[in-house]
């Protein structure tokens, strides 16, 4: 592995910035093949409630666990700043401070896991059946939390400095170890349910295991364990600070799409089910340009770092160049091969049908959230977090806006572009604030 601490490379050329983000589109293929096993090991057992059951845990788990994702996004800005900036005591110390939140947050989790599950299930009833395999499946599964947020912590901090193969391995070591866990606890030792719990809990743990490995150099630099740095008050205020914006931002981006879901239940179970299938669209989407836009979070962080805001300038327009080809070839892969695509996720005829009606908005989407995917990775980069934060908030007035002007005049139609223009007003207004922030690096 590469010295983790050393000065990064000073060149911005297209071949770094596939370094980075090529084991990131990578280690993202890697998610939906863990949940089909996950799926298809209980759908053996030849009964619908353990399926139900690892479904509905699986997502109450990881929506709790979702929260915690600013500690991801606000280590890697950090990090990479204090990199650019030579400040290697101080990455050091990152590394620290975002494990010890990590651990402090799951065993907060742990903790409060039986108000968290209660309010899940009246969010989300389920049969009595269901709601007990499932609250068997979180009540083992919830133990290995302070591994599963501290490694987002870990992933922060490594792709800050580049290391995004580290993070590659990381991913393919825990889902490689839960599919093999899944089919021996499952199949071989009839397990069922708890068993798809606690190949998670031990293939999480030991990701963290590993993922400290990974990060063996830091651990011989003292400052890492340089209690008064690792607890100084700026530095702590500030983490606290960023990770605050970054929360608030992502409960609000949360809260559009939760209510989109919503608002389509309105219009039936078959429109319900088709939003559902296109909304698979844009989790591909996502998997395919977070490559691009972690690689411009470590290289904007250190630019600012370095107070170079030519560097800052190039790593925009390089990833962005990359992110844009990417967002192209989606949206001819959409327009093309979409059809095929919902035929393979349903075989109801009806869902199909309505799915089909509102592809083009599938189409479209890669390109409209071009730039606020690449835009986000570059404010959380260089931590402008508040502007993240503002944006976002003017982003779902605009969304709401346009929910109650559109949806009664065009009904699922309108809430598709609702949906697609609260992209459009993420992209424009962070791209307002981004002229300041090149200022900023100069």
């Amino acid at each position: 592995m590469a010295e983790p601490l050393a000065a990064p490379p000073s060149d911005i050329t297209h071949a770094r910035v596939l370094r980075i983000a090529l084991p990131i589109v990578l280690s993202n293929a890697t998610v939906p093949i863990l949940g089909a096993v996950d799926t298809g090991v209980v759908g053996q057992l030849g009964q619908a409630a353990p399926i139900g059951a690892v479904g509905l845990g699986a997502i109450i788990i990881t929506a709790i666990y979702w929260i915690f994702g600013f500690l991801r996004m606000g280590t890697t800005g950090l990090t990479s700043q204090a990199q650019g900036a030579g400040h290697r005591a101080e990455v050091a110390a990152l590394l620290t401070r975002a494990l010890m939140i990590g651990m402090v947050g799951g065993l907060v989790v742990i903790a409060l896991q039986v108000p968290i599950f209660s309010g899940a299930f009246r969010v989300a009833p389920a049969s009595a059946e269901v709601e007990k395999l499932a609250r068997g499946y979180m009540g083992l599964r919830v133990f290995s939390a302070p591994a599963a947020i501290a490694i987002y912590g870990v992933t922060g901090w490594l792709i800050a400095l580049e290391r995004t193969r580290a993070v590659l391995a990381i991913q393919v070591w825990m889902n490689g170890l839960n599919i093999v866990l899944d089919l021996w606890f499952v199949l071989g030792l009839g397990w069922g349910v708890q068993g798809v719990a606690l190949a998670t809990v031990i293939a999480e743990w030991s990701g963290l295991a590993l993922a400290l490995w990974m990060c063996r150099d830091a651990f011989r630099v003292p400052a890492w364990r340089d209690w008064p740095r690792v607890f100084e008050r700026v530095a702590l205020t500030r983490m606290a600070a960023v990770n605050t914006d970054i929360l608030i931002r992502s409960l609000l981006l949360q809260a559009v799409f939760v209510s989109f879901m919503l608002l389509g239940s309105g219009f039936g179970d078959v429109t319900l089910a088709g939003n559902q299938v296109l909304l698979q669209f844009l989790h591909i989407t996502a998997y395919a340009l977070d490559g691009f836009a972690f690689a411009v979070e470590a290289l904007v962080g250190q630019a600012l770092g370095a107070r170079n805001a030519f560097s800052l300038r190039r790593s925009a327009v390089l990833t962005s160049m990359w992110g844009g080809g990417s967002a192209l070839a989606l949206a001819m892969a959409f327009a093309v091969g979409g059809g095929t695509i919902i035929d393979t996720m349903t075989t109801a005829e009806g869902v199909r049908a309505a799915a089909r009606v509102y592809l083009p908005y599938m189409v479209a989407a890669p390109i409209v959230g071009l730039a606020p995917w690449m835009l986000d990775g570059i404010f959380i980069g260089a931590t402008r977090s508040r502007d993240m934060r503002n944006m976002m908030a003017v982003s779902f007035l605009v969304y709401m806006a346009c929910v109650l002007v559109l949806v009664p005049l065009m009904g699922n139609h309108g809430l598709w572009l609702a949906l697609l223009i609260s992209f459009v007003a993420r992209g424009l207004t962070l791209g307002l604030r981004y002229p300041a922030l090149e200022r900023s690096a100069r």
